[in-house]
């Protein structure tokens, strides 16, 4: 079920990326494409073919350059074919209730608490590709 998927995964810390692609490799066969920032993700993205495009995108909240809701409300703007639509994981070890209204508001398909196990990844990657879980 989970295989062939392509998943970018972004974080400005990249032992959080290598944490979250290990996860990744426990629970399916993903192509992972790893962004340090919002900045790089728009860059990777605009530059991708359409068949490169992600099937999800696990973004960190807080990172430097381009955060995650600035992030998010961008590709729900872009014109590119397919962006809009690529559905955003937001992890964060945030609980301000203003912070996860506004990452909701710029449409993350869900908001994921840190540390998140495997089998819990697993489920909202299933739900963000439409697969019953």
């Amino acid at each position: 079920m989970l295989e062939n998927i392509k998943i970018m995964v972004i974080d400005d810390q990249a032992t959080m990326r290598k944490i979250i692609s290990q996860l990744l490799y426990q629970i399916g066969k993903f192509n992972i494409i790893e962004a340090a920032n919002g900045i790089q993700a728009l860059e990777i993205l605009n530059s991708s073919q359409t068949q490169k495009i992600p099937d999800v995108i696990i973004s960190d909240l807080h990172m430097d350059g381009m955060d995650g809701i600035e992030l998010c409300n961008k590709l729900r703007l872009s014109k590119k074919p397919g962006i809009r639509e690529i559905p955003v994981l937001m992890l964060t070890g945030e609980s301000d209730e203003f912070i996860l209204k506004v990452s909701k508001q710029v449409g993350a398909f869900r908001i994921l608490s840190k540390p998140i196990g495997s089998p819990e990844l697993k489920g909202h990657i299933s739900a963000a590709l439409g697969f019953e879980v």
